[in-house]
């Protein structure tokens, strides 16, 4: 995207490989829930883990570097000085699982199909493409429309290639669930499946592509297989009792004290903590602000004052973690302090348009001494709810123009509700009646794509690269359309502006200083309550499965990098 890639022409393999891993084995990974599908490209259904396995892609992205792409489907790539179009050279070589080449109708075919019968976002990474043809049996081109998108090329990289032949038959829906395993030309097919509890991968043993330098040392395992669990609790246990061979923990509280077991201590589970520059994005309690609610700028600002992080922190973390303040935390594109430069200079732009607060203080969500007693912050609570005039009802509930101050909390993970519960309790303090729901995962699902929440607990990822994802984010035009990633609603002519700066961005600093305008508008419009982060992984594994010497700093791929110590190819554990 920008600058130099790391690898030069004719590099040996990734730095982030051992690339003398020895072939097979068996990992057992587990998920909680379930699942009801193989086609994870659709709105419908419940698509089960690792998929993507079975598919390949025109170009890979490796996890050492921010954003550089290197041939894979494409042996060769074509782009002119003003990236309004490029041209994918196919790998002659390039298989299906049934044998069948991978060609440029296969490419065409995979975008149409992605586009217009896909998850919504597919349209939305897509819309500036405006012709996408095969100019041969290996050339794929996209020609692009007059608005800048300098990443497109790339984003067009990662899509999976689809088998023509197999979808365009009467037997094959592409819109509807499936549990019929389908070819694909990746490292894995599927070898078994038990909807809803268990699905098994085997390595293709004659797979076109594994002796490319890029994919040395990468997919070592002879068979993958993802174990489902209905509640976390099970699913640490089953670990601990040598169900699954890898574990990443999410909790605080379970990493400090769910792991004295004799496993640990013997040395057959290895416990640790491996930091990263990933990007964190935010996670926080969202709100869904099509609910009216939840439409007023200064209820959002005036909630988020009766969560007490400092002492839920301490409480049920171990002080383990930072609170999150930005929408890109632990990247060099975080709005700090004042805006100032360039950074300030896009934001005059909006100023009419934009809070004052934008300009004169920096963003930071309120904060207490953890001591517990936030009457302080409740008290602040209370002066905006009431300077915007939601005042008391009989019953003790707020409300304005007939609207009363109650709603929801749609969660699906049990974990959160120890994290929610004291929230729900001040915010009755301050006449705020909220009511924790947990639901299945399917039901979870289901409401989300449909946007019927009024608040629940989110976690949005971002790259060292900001760019089409931040219009499925945040875009006005992705508020209503259902299957959208806009979870909040957000509808906003100034944020969809710097969305638009954000892609079309020349260069890194410009990059930088866009997506750090668009950071603050984000922060200002309190359309979260920020939660936490840690810039690290912490993982737990049974001590025959091993990693190689370097992690990149972007990604752990256990499930590509690791192997069986001790395994020998088409063996099991």
């Amino acid at each position: 995207m920008h600058g130099t890639p790391e690898y030069a022409e004719n590099f040996p393999h990734l730095d982030y490989v051992s690339p003398d891993a020895p072939k097979g084995g068996e990992l057992v990974m587990s998920k909680i829930g379930t699942f009801d599908s193989l086609n994870p490209f659709i709105v419908k259904g419940a698509p089960a883990a690792g998929t993507g396995l079975i598919y390949d892609t025109l170009l890979f992205s490796t996890a050492d570097e921010p954003f550089t792409e290197y041939g894979y489907l494409a042996e060769r790539i074509e782009i002119p000085e003003d990236r309004s179009w490029v041209i994918f050279h196919l790998r002659p070589e390039a298989r299906f699982h049934d044998g069948k080449p991978v060609t440029a109708e296969d490419v065409i075919f995979s975008f149409n199909t992605l586009r217009d019968h896909g998850a919504p976002y597919y349209k939305a990474y897509y819309s500036g493409v405006a012709k996408a043809e095969a100019l041969d049996t290996h050339a794929a081109r996209f020609s692009f429309t007059d608005s800048v998108n300098n990443e497109l090329p790339l984003i067009l990289g990662q899509f999976p290639v689809l088998p023509a032949h197999y979808w365009q038959t009467d037997a094959h829906d592409f819109e509807e669930t499936t549990l019929e395993p389908p070819p694909g030309s990746g490292p894995y097919k599927v070898a078994y499946v038990d909807a809803g509890r268990e699905i098994t991968y085997e390595r293709v043993t004659d797979w076109w592509a594994q002796d490319l330098p890029l994919m040395k040392g990468q997919y070592n395992f002879d068979r993958i297989t993802y174990k489902y669990y209905r509640d976390a609790n099970v699913a640490l246990e089953a670990f601990l009792a040598g169900d699954y061979d890898f574990r990443q923990e999410n909790t605080a509280k379970l990493w400090a004290t769910a792991y004295d077991a004799a496993p640990v201590k013997d040395g057959k589970i290895i416990k640790e903590t491996i930091e990263n520059s990933l990007p964190q994005g935010i996670q926080g309690f969202v709100y869904n602000t099509r609910r009216d609610v939840f439409a007023d700028r200064q209820v959002r600002k005036a909630l988020a004052y009766a969560f007490d992080f400092e002492w839920s922190n301490k409480q049920f973390a171990y002080d383990a973690y930072k609170r999150s303040r930005s929408y890109f935390t632990n990247s060099e594109m975080e709005a700090k302090g004042l805006p100032e430069g360039r950074e300030r200079e896009i934001l005059e732009r909006f100023r009419d348009q934009l809070p004052d607060e934008v300009f004169s203080q920096e963003y930071n969500p309120p904060s207490t001494d953890g001591s517990g007693q936030s009457r302080q912050n409740l008290r602040e609570a209370i002066h905006i709810l009431e300077a915007a005039g939601w005042m008391r009802g009989r019953n003790g509930i707020r409300e304005k123009n007939g609207i009363r101050l109650s709603f929801e909390i749609l969660e699906t993970n049990p974990a959160f509700e120890r994290w929610l519960m004291p929230f729900i309790q001040n915010l009755e303090k301050i006449g705020v009646e909220a009511r924790l729901r947990l639901v299945d995962a399917a039901q979870y699902q289901n409401r989300m794509n449909t946007f019927d929440y009024d608040m629940t607990v989110l976690a949005i990822g971002q790259s060292n690269s900001p760019g089409n994802e931040q219009d499925a984010y945040w875009s006005s035009d992705k508020a209503h359309l259902n299957g959208s990633r806009n979870y909040m609603g957000i509808q906003d002519p100034v944020i969809d502006a710097l969305i638009k700066m954000v892609i079309s961005a020349p260069d890194r600093t410009e990059l930088v200083a866009r997506t750090r305008a668009l950071d603050r508008v984000l922060q200002w419009g309190y359309y979260l309550i920020p939660n936490w982060h840690l810039a690290a992984w912490r993982v737990a594994y049974w001590a025959d499965i091993r990693r190689p010497q370097t992690t990149p700093p972007y990604n752990l791929p256990v499930v590509s990098t690791w192997w069986k110590e001790g395994a020998s190819a088409q063996t099991g554990k």
